[in-house]
């Protein structure tokens, strides 16, 4: 279901006036008129109705009623530490995490990442846009947030390893690296079989991960993993290890392991 973010909250009144882009989405996209209710979301991640008072000016004006009964939420809290891919593959990334209902995103710069001179500080007020746009289109109440991009070893300070409800999964195409000790020694239903707070997938650039990288993740207590066969495309990986968490998670009481 299509949704609208609010990008600052009502007034003392009530009152909740929306201009530049949100006013084209909400009178030439949705064409809402003086009199008509639509539902948002408020900063804070509060469903409203709002009622439109008025359209003019490039301003659109609406009165904002109580907060709506906060909905039942058994969304699982999923990070997904992206390396940074070529080109403009990292906004389908972003877009398709943002519909997926991921928390939060944490690009960064690998071994084999191909990453401009601050390209990626560039683009990130772009990938915020984005996930706007990708919630709202979708509907996804989470609200998705995105770190600006460090390095591998940066980006183990949004890291607890001693976190005792969370799990880090690093995913690889190389089902035998170091001769397979120590890895794999788990289905994905077994490492995620816990009373999970948070679930941290890595995945790589178009070149993987070097064996630096993965015995670095394995020295934080991330548990290698790989899915099927296939090699994939970073930006299907994203996609197709996100999906495959997210359904075991939301689906755990049905399989929790004895």
């Amino acid at each position: 279901m299509k949704q609208f973010i609010l990008d600052s909250g009502p007034d003392r009144e009530g009152i909740v006036r929306v201009t530049n882009s949100g006013y084209r989405y909400l009178v030439h996209v949705r064409r809402l008129a003086a009199g008509e209710y639509f539902r948002a979301l408020l900063p804070g991640g509060e469903e409203t109705n709002l009622q439109v008072l008025s359209v003019k000016e490039n301003v659109l004006t609406c009165k904002c009623s109580s907060p709506l009964p906060p909905s039942a939420s058994c969304e699982p809290h999923i990070i997904l530490m992206q390396a940074l891919p070529k080109a403009d593959k990292m906004d389908l990334i972003v877009r398709q995490a943002a519909e997926g209902g991921i928390a939060e995103i944490i690009p960064f710069i690998s071994e084999f990442s191909v990453v401009r001179t601050n390209v990626a500080g560039q683009k990130f007020s772009r990938w915020e846009r984005i996930i706007k746009e990708a919630r709202q289109q979708s509907g996804s109440k989470v609200q998705t947030i995105i770190r600006k991009p460090v390095s591998t070893e940066e980006l183990f300070e949004h890291w607890n390893e001693a976190e005792n409800s969370a799990v880090g999964l690093i995913f690889h195409h190389i089902p035998d690296y170091n001769g397979g000790e120590g890895l794999e020694n788990k289905s994905l239903h077994r490492y995620l079989d816990n009373n999970l707070r948070i679930t941290a997938l890595a995945i790589g650039p178009e070149g993987g991960f070097s064996a630096r990288e993965i015995s670095l993740f394995i020295q934080k207590s991330f548990k290698p993993f790989t899915i099927g066969s296939s090699i994939l495309r970073t930006e299907t990986a994203a996609l197709y290890c996100a999906a495959a968490v997210k359904i075991l998670l939301l689906e755990r009481e049905s399989w929790k392991l004895k």
